[in-house]
């Protein structure tokens, strides 16, 4: 009777290890997509240094060609955050890095040509025109905008986040139009380019 006892206890106790084991596994994360062919590990990595934690792992990732605002995808991820290298670009920081919605790739297109003059109110100045003219490209409302800046890597500032929400007023919205009130605020109201700013980020 005992040895039947510590028998069905020992069958109980494989049993439940199976189904912990089975569940951990089930719950696990997917590991990251592999790279395409000819990526470079560093590259996917420096660009991710932009991305939200819960999102890095499986964010797509690119690479912006200097000449003609192309890109090229170093990795293709399995949600919709895509990250990418700035650094050296026209009128970006030494050290940048952003990530964003996919559904933006073709409004970060424009601002690259339109920086690419070096110049920032010759920069702007073409923005505003592709906008009066309605060939501005809209970005998805609602959408999240990371970004990391620095004189370089190891001094880079945290987390620069921004809600893209483009046509919003602070009588659509109720925010205010300045940080004064210490919460958040709408940036350039009314305009394709409205934003909300998060204090702190």
């Amino acid at each position: 009777m005992k040895r039947t006892a510590l028998f069905v206890i020992g069958l109980m106790a494989i049993s439940i290890a199976s189904f912990a084991q089975g569940r951990a596994n089930r719950d696990a994360p997917p590991p990251p997509p592999p790279l395409e062919p000819g990526a470079s590990q560093a590259d996917v990595d420096t660009a991710l240094m932009g991305a939200p934690g819960s999102q890095r792992d499986q964010a797509t990732v690119i690479k912006w060609n200097h000449q003609d605002f192309t890109y090229e995808t170093l990795r293709k991820g399995t949600n919709r955050l895509v990250c990418y290298d700035l650094s050296g670009f026209p009128l970006r920081a030494p050290f940048a890095v952003q990530c964003t919605s996919i559904g933006n790739l073709d409004r970060v297109a424009q601002n690259l040509k339109a920086e690419s003059v070096g110049d920032r109110e010759k920069s702007e100045a073409a923005l505003k025109e592709m906008e009066a003219a309605g060939t501005r490209v809209k970005p998805e409302y609602g959408s999240m905008w990371w970004s990391v800046n620095g004189p370089d890597r190891e001094h880079a500032r945290p987390h620069h986040v921004m809600i893209a929400v483009p046509g919003a007023t602070t009588e659509s919205t109720g925010l205010p139009q300045n940080p004064r009130e210490g919460g958040a605020w709408i940036m350039n109201a009314g305009t394709l380019t409205a934003h909300i700013m998060v204090p702190g980020q």
